[in-house]
């Protein structure tokens, strides 16, 4: 740790102190013991029915330096949980030798969670999924004689419950327990078993069974649930996970409706179009789940991360894992929907004693698809003892307008309400609208991939962006050396037959070699000319990536999860080096038997073409070798890199591929996340300073299948509303600043199918330029409904990470056309509205500015709804020192 910190740039540090230091002067006032229990209503929570909001974030898809940023954005947020798996793999990466170091530091982090006032839900699995390398499962686990995961299998059980046993008692351990003054309010066990469990007939209804009894047996005196589980046993609470739950019932009266997965976004795949999931469909969702009788919400993902080195699942699954979440993989906010989600939160808190108070709902149909759900205290009455600062409300309600095309007045105690279409307004007095969900107030928030260079605060936007190549490459000075074809070690081992790809890498390696060598008569040379004909490796079956060598010269690629392979070869007279590698692009992390789906190759592997018939190379003698002579050496370690014989690289060098490629660059200054530029490249893995931030891959998504423009509106699938159509999937890697020292930090790559280095560069994310729309029909702030003395909306625009408003480049007060960064000005406009928003909001973090004829001097235009358009850039101050990194050479 200490070591770790001593490389961090001094600002990072500094930050990440304050954040420390703050929330552990918050532990005293959270850690008193209480208890945790259920009824059909909601969790009891030191004896208090609760309404609960859980954030997701996984500790391992974040440096343990950011933890507490996003615990601290989750509270503000509105979350009273924070939710989490636990992996493993991660955990237990070899039998018996465990692992809560660094990212995998779970005690640290929840005693963050706690320090922080939040609770936790702690979701032990320990089959996860999560997009995650083998679903969680440690390999090593497969090799096990006689093993079946997740079926009533004896060596699976004792595996399954000496792992989960001593989760518990770490917990237990480190008082981390509700019971114990600690934060965890709710374990998980298994995880989505009920999609496959009639695959395992008897043994896996056997298996729900017998894991619901382990888990109570080990003494957490928490609730326990299971999600996706509708057999789950009475003892246990069955959770829905998906898009939608509103319409989720548990299998007893006796247990609440808990919602244990909001899918917020959804995961991405190498290739693939990015997901986006609107926030007002997303609002809807929950706003429907609190209407019909749900009482905790976990956003899968409040935050995502990333998944760093070779964790990522699959196969094919991307190194970011954003989701589309609230909180970005760099931790910055995603508005709107951070700041609408935020509104929503606080008015489902406006409305929970209500909530709480009531068994069920009284139901009153609207219209023909609109309805009403009311909610009134009169049964604990004056008991309730919230710690809540706003008015205690004796009724609330929620009006619902589930027609996913048409908006709908309707008329509820005698006063009419407008609700959008497919939209979910909420009224914690039974009178007064406080939130609609497709009515967003929330600024939206740009975000701008820069080099760290200075930008003063009077530099227009366009003056900025639009004019200067913000690109700051690492260095125009590299060395290589490259990676041997075939054979590398005297660790390779020859035996007859294809092995499976699994059962000789143990996953210690994406790669693994089989070299043979193949004798070509005169004959068949003969034979392929006069017929005009090539010899071809013939494949049954084979994942996730092929590359096929003759005598060292790659002939082609196939990639795909059990795709048929058919690749013509050239041989030469002679004998002939044939060598596949075979590679892995995460393993499988969804779906029945995982113990047995493997990688490489199924089923017969051939050699067709020949004068003689088909050549079955399963009858061959094959020399295996795992891994890379590289990666073996671990020459991307700044103590092992001089290992290598390092070359200079020459700038007219042509792209190479299976090549490792060094330089050093100097960390961007300041505290702005930081991300690697590798679209030069093509696929290879990447590491700074040892740290292995992930797999990369330059593979362009489908040109088609994008909407110009997302409508909220009805049920959503991860196909509905993506982006980024023709363009590359990823190029941007994050690189924790945590993991940085100020000045020379070692880049390695190794590149597989040939790309430019000279042209990566390192650059910086953060949020430049906001903007807000919100006109007159907009409800007032939450803020402002403890006095109700003034209803009147607001614009709140706000910069993050120390930024502050420098320059509002748009501003209109009237009737503005257009979106963020298109406003223009329509037919009303109130001349001074640059002057009124510029005078509020200039030079400050965060500003407000009153929607009302009164704040901009006069009614502009009358009988019209006004509307506020703003678009500001946000900026450090000239005095503060961004910098930008200066370019090294190699050492």
């Amino acid at each position: 740790m200490v070591g770790r910190r001593a490389s961090m740039t001094l600002p990072w540090l500094i930050l990440c102190l304050s954040i420390h230091l703050s929330l552990l002067a918050l532990a005293a006032e959270y850690f008193k013991p209480f208890n945790v229990s259920y009824d059909h209503r909601a969790m009891i929570v030191d004896g208090k029915r609760r309404m609960l909001i859980s954030a997701g974030i996984h500790y391992p898809r974040a440096t343990p330096e950011m933890w507490p940023d996003l615990i601290e954005k989750s509270k503000e947020g509105g979350a009273d949980v924070i939710q989490t798996y636990v992996f493993w793999n991660g955990h237990e990466p070899v039998k018996g030798e465990y692992n809560f170091d660094g990212r995998y530091d779970l005690v640290k982090f929840v005693k963050l969670v706690g320090s922080s006032g939040l609770y936790l839900h702690l979701r032990i699995g320990p089959y996860v999924c999560a997009e995650w390398n083998f679903g969680g499962f440690p390999v090593w686990l497969r090799d096990i004689p006689g093993i079946e995961f997740r079926t009533d299998n004896a060596p699976f059980k004792d595996e399954m419950q000496r792992f989960v046993k001593k989760i518990v008692d770490l917990m237990r351990e480190e008082q981390l327990f509700s019971w114990q003054g600690g934060p965890i309010i709710m374990l998980q066990i298994e995880n989505e078993y009920g999609n496959i469990e009639g695959k395992f007939g008897q043994g896996g209804k056997d298996y729900v069974k017998w894991a619901a009894k382990m888990a109570l047996s080990l003494g957490a005196r928490v609730p326990w649930v299971m999600c996706k589980q509708t057999d789950a046993p009475d003892e246990v609470i069955d959770a829905c996970n998906g898009y939608y739950c509103d319409g989720y019932k548990p299998n007893s009266y006796n247990k609440p409706t808990l919602w244990t997965e909001n899918w917020d976004g959804w995961y991405t795949t190498w290739g693939g179009r990015l997901p986006h999931r609107p926030v007002e469909d997303l609002a809807f969702a929950v706003a429907r789940f609190y209407q019909r009788g749900g009482s905790f919400q976990n956003y899968y993902m409040y935050f995502g991360g990333t998944n760093f080195g070779r964790t990522s699942g699959g196969p094919f699954y991307i190194t970011s894992y954003d989701y589309d979440a609230p909180i970005d993989e760099y931790g910055l906010l995603s508005e709107p929907k951070w700041g609408h989600l935020k509104d929503l939160h606080a008015a489902i808190k406006l409305c929970e004693p209500s909530l709480v108070a009531a068994d069920s709902p009284q139901y009153i149909k609207l219209g023909p698809k609109q309805e009403a759900h009311v909610y009134s205290e009169n049964v604990l009455g004056e008991d309730l003892n919230f710690s809540l600062n706003q008015t205690k409300s004796r009724c609330s309600a929620f009006l619902a307008n589930i027609d996913e095309h048409n908006s709908a007045t309707v008329t509820f105690r005698g006063q009419k309400y407008n609700l959008p279409a497919w939209s979910v307004s909420i009224l914690p007095d039974c009178k007064n609208t406080v939130f609609n969900s497709a009515k967003v107030a929330a600024q939206t928030s740009v975000k701008s991939v820069e080099s760290s260079l200075s930008l003063s605060s009077d530099i227009s936007l366009s003056q900025q962006f639009g004019t200067k190549n913000f690109s700051v490459y690492v260095t125009k000075s590299w060395m290589t050396v490259k990676e041997p074809i075939g054979i590398w070690s005297n660790d390779s081992f020859t035996v007859q037959g294809i092995l499976e790809h699994l059962n000789v890498t143990k996953d210690y390696s994406d790669y693994l070699w089989y070299i043979s060598r193949i004798y070509i008569s005169d004959e068949d040379i003969s034979f392929w000319e006069e017929n005009n004909i090539s010899p071809a490796v013939k494949i049954d079956s084979m994942r996730d990536v092929l590359r096929v060598f003759v005598n060292g010269k790659l002939e082609g690629t196939v990639s795909g999860r059990w795709v048929k392979v058919f690749q013509p070869v050239q041989f030469v007279k002679g004998y002939n080096d044939l060598v596949f590698l075979s590679q892995t692009v995460g393993l499988q992390n969804y779906g029945a038997f995982l113990e047995k789906d493997g990688a490489g190759f199924r089923g017969e592997v051939k050699l067709t073409g020949f004068r003689n018939g088909d050549i079955d190379l399963s009858k061959s003698l094959w020399t295996y070798q795992v891994g890379l002579k590289g990666e073996f050496l671990k020459i991307y370690a700044a103590e092992e890199n001089d290992k290598a014989e390092w070359t200079d690289l020459s700038p007219d060098a042509d792209p190479s591929i299976f090549t490792w490629y060094k330089s050093y660059f100097d960390a961007p200054a300041g505290t702005n996340p930081v991300a690697l530029d590798l679209a030069s490249m093509g696929k290879g893995q990447a590491w700074v300073n040892g740290h292995h931030i992930g797999r990369y891959w330059t593979i362009v998504a489908p040109k088609g299948g994008c909407q110009n423009v997302c409508d909220y509106r009805g049920a959503y699938n991860s196909d509905k509303c993506t982006t980024n159509c023709g363009k590359p999937t990823q190029t941007l890697y994050h690189i924790p600043r945590a993991w940085l020292k100020d000045s020379n930090n070692l880049l390695v790559l190794f590149e597989e199918t040939g790309g430019n280095p000279l042209e990566i560069s390192v650059k910086t994310r953060t949020t430049r330029y906001i903007c807000g729309l919100v006109s007159e029909s907009h409800y007032p702030p939450l803020h402002k409904w403890s006095t109700k003395n003034d209803l009147t909306p607001e614009m709140q625009l706000r910069c993050e990470n120390g930024y502050t408003i420098s320059s509002i480049e748009f501003a209109s007060y009237g009737t503005p056309q257009g979106s963020c960064q298109k406003f223009a000005l329509g037919k009303c406009h109130a001349s001074n509205s640059l002057a009124i928003v510029s005078k509020a909001c200039i030079g400050r973090k965060s500003c407000s500015v009153e929607i009302s004829n009164l704040a901009f001097g006069g009614d502009p235009c009358r009988r019209v709804i006004k509307t506020l358009a703003v678009g500001a850039i946000c900026s450090l101050s000239s005095s503060s020192n961004v910098g930008s990194p200066q370019l090294l050479s190699t050492m």
